[in-house]
């Protein structure tokens, strides 16, 4: 295995090249921070291409392992990096001394397999990798068949969504599309949605969550779009009591959420 020492080798330089959204796509790979997260891409399918390992702060237990990753059937490159290298990369101290590329999935609609009674979300416009990441754990947290980003204005394999989600982005079915193809996409499957939005008359708890159920959130700037506020079959709004009449768009996903799990609990 190569070691590498200096911060200035051509390797490491182009990892923090992969921080940008353009020099993804042409190279065609994503950039994992994280032993965890490096793992549960790999049991999701995603193809790892190299692995760059801190041996001196690697920390692996049962649960996560590079063992798993180790075992593929095709060939992933190996190198071994230093502590200060490592550091130079990283933006968390707790990521277990592993880095990694691999190749991104193809997030369109039609490679969704869903239940029949799936539980889904839809995310409109959001702009912060925080907030998207955010939310895809709370999905993963809620067991949601899928989630289905709509004109997005984040990067899917933005670094931060990755860090933020804790590596759920890898855990749970995502497609990226228009408003309209979601819209279509969900009635033709038989999918009731539900758009959260301020001005409805019925609250979330106040509907039946155990069919097949799609959440629809958008930004707290601005809500949803017309075309989802008219599209969607059902509007609902979550109680608000203080001062202010919105809060947090992963907050919200999290109350609609988890009211369905409730219910499909009883």
């Amino acid at each position: 295995m190569e070691r590498i020492t200096s911060p200035q080798n051509p390797k490491i330089k182009n990892l923090k090249k992969l921080e940008k959204a353009g020099e993804r796509r042409e190279q065609n790979l994503i950039l994992i921070e994280g032993l965890r997260e490096t793992v549960l891409a790999h049991r999701a399918g995603y193809e790892i291409d190299s692995l760059f390992v801190c041996e001196e702060i690697l920390k692996q237990n049962g649960e996560y392992s590079l063992g798993e990753i180790r075992n593929t059937k095709y060939e992933i490159r190996k190198f071994e990096i230093s502590k200060s290298v490592y550091d130079s990369l990283a933006y968390r101290e707790t990521t277990e001394g592993v880095i990694a590329t691999a190749k991104p999935k193809n997030l369109s609609l039609q490679n969704l397999s869903l239940k029949q009674n799936a539980l889904v979300l839809v995310i409109e416009a959001v702009e912060k990798p925080g907030n998207l990441g955010a939310m895809l754990r709370t999905a993963d947290a809620a067991g949601v068949g899928a989630v289905i980003i709509c004109d997005g204005k984040t990067d899917v394999y933005n670094p931060n969504v990755i860090r933020s989600s804790v590596g759920t982005v890898f855990t749970k079915q995502i497609a990226v599309c228009e408003t309209k193809e979601a819209i279509d996409f969900l009635k033709k499957n038989n999918i009731t949605t539900y758009a959260a939005e301020l001005g409805a008359s019925k609250f979330h708890y106040q509907q039946n969550f155990k069919t097949a159920t799609a959440f629809v959130v958008g930004t707290e700037a601005t809500g949803l779009s017309s075309e989802w506020i008219t599209g969607a079959d059902e509007k609902i709004k979550i109680p608000m009591l203080g001062q202010i009449d919105s809060m947090n768009v992963s907050v919200s996903a999290g109350i609609l959420l988890f009211e369905a799990v409730r219910q499909r609990q009883m």
